[in-house]
C-alpha cells in the first residue's frame, strides 16, 4: 500500500540575466592628453526585493591612468562608483517574492568599454551582466511505500574441513598460559 507525503524544499522560482551599459564621468585636476588605461576592481553587489522587482545594489572601484602635459607626466584618478539596478523577474509560479532569497551572479564582470576626454572631464561607458535566482519554499509530493521489503538473510555454508579447522585452532589449555 502507499501513500502521499508532502516535502517542503527550497527551489528556483525565477531567473534571469540582464545586460547594462551605463555612462559614467569623472573630473581631473589638469586637462588630459592621453587615457593609458582603464580598471575596474571591488565589484560588490547584493540583491533585494522591492514590490514586484529585484533591486541590485552595488559598488566598484574605478581607476583610470592618464598622460597630461603633452604626455609627459601621468596620473591616476581613483572613484569609487555606486549603482542600483531595478529588475524586473518573471517567476515560475504565482509567489510572493517577499518570503524568497534573492542570489545575485556577475555573469560579465563591470567592464570599461570606451573612454573619451572632454576637456577636464573624463567620460567612459561601464558594461555589465547580472544573473538573478529568485528562491522560494515550493511543495513536492512524493509516493511513499509503506511495505517494507523483507531482508534476506545470507548463509555461509559450513563444512566438515571448515570445523575441523576451527577444531585444531583451539587451544584447551589457553588459561594456563
Amino acid at each position: 500500500m502507499s501513500s502521499y507525503k508532502e516535502i517542503v524544499t527550497k527551489t528556483v522560482i525565477g531567473k534571469g540575466k540582464k545586460y547594462f551599459k551605463n555612462k559614467y564621468s569623472v573630473q581631473s585636476e589638469v586637462t588630459p592628453s592621453t587615457i593609458l588605461g582603464c580598471w575596474i576592481i571591488n565589484h560588490k553587489f547584493k540583491g533585494y526585493v522591492q514590490g514586484e522587482d529585484v533591486v541590485v545594489d552595488g559598488s566598484f572601484d574605478i581607476n583610470i591612468w592618464y598622460s597630461y602635459d603633452n604626455d609627459t607626466k601621468t596620473n591616476v584618478i581613483n572613484k569609487t562608483i555606486k549603482y542600483n539596478d531595478l529588475i524586473n523577474i518573471k517567476t515560475k509560479l504565482d509567489v510572493d517574492l517577499n518570503d524568497s532569497q534573492i542570489i545575485v551572479r556577475a555573469l560579465k564582470q563591470p567592464n570599461c568599454s570606451n573612454v573619451q576626454i572632454n576637456g577636464n572631464t573624463i567620460d567612459f561607458d561601464i558594461e555589465k551582466e547580472l544573473g538573478i535566482e529568485v528562491v522560494g519554499d515550493q511543495k513536492v509530493k512524493i509516493m511513499v511505500e509503506d511495505d517494507e521489503d523483507n531482508w534476506e538473510v545470507f548463509d555461509d555454508p559450513v563444512t566438515e574441513e571448515t570445523e575441523k579447522e576451527i577444531d585444531n585452532e583451539i587451544n584447551e589449555d589457553f588459561l594456563e598460559e
